[in-house]
């Protein structure tokens, strides 16, 4: 059965490359202070510290004894590294706070069973511009690279998605997009 808390539960989805964390982050900024804070935790994956991402970064092992104790409450596998949400985003909902993560699609449904209250965002962009922002970044191998594109080729579209943010143009009208639907899911 799955758990009901008073605050909602954002999953946003999309392509590598189509703006999640920097929505997020423009989100946490631009969120009105008169109302119930919102909380983005950072994800834990098995992969070294990144300057462009907020991520807790773990080698394997400890990611596997964390995931033993029962710390996440939501994980995938994905391009080879492991990904885990931390179980304190139980208290933020419980306390009535909305709550944003940036996650896998392949989540979606286990995330669903799991959480009543729960949005699932999708953020479109066109597949070139996925390719030229994945490009652009160089953080991945040519091998990590391709595996990326022929994923983003295959899903364009996420139709169970509650909401789809177009993230084609100007960063501030997706964050504008993105927080009117917030605001509007939350009151």
């Amino acid at each position: 059965m799955a758990k009901k808390f008073p605050g909602t539960l954002f999953l946003v989805v999309g392509n590598s490359g189509s703006g999640k964390d920097s929505i997020i982050s423009g989100i946490l900024k631009s969120y009105p202070s008169h109302l119930k804070q919102v909380f983005a935790p950072k994800r834990y994956i098995t992969r070294p510290p990144s300057e462009f991402e907020k991520n807790v970064s773990l080698t394997p092992e400890e990611f596997n004894e964390m995931e033993k104790n029962e710390i996440f409450v939501l994980k995938w596998y994905i391009y080879d590294l492991n990904y885990g949400i931390h179980k304190e985003i139980e208290d933020y909902l419980k306390n009535g706070h909305p709550v944003i993560i940036n996650v896998s699609r392949i989540i979606v449904k286990e995330a669903r069973e799991k959480y009543e209250n729960i949005k699932v965002v999708f953020i479109d962009v066109p597949f070139e511009t996925t390719f030229q922002r994945i490009k652009d970044r160089k953080r991945e191998s040519e091998g990590l690279l391709k595996q990326r594109m022929e994923r983003a080729k295959k899903n364009q579209k996420f139709q169970e998605a509650d909401y789809v943010i177009d993230n084609s143009g100007d960063l501030d009208d997706a964050i504008n997009q993105f927080l009117n639907y917030l605001l509007e899911v939350i009151n």
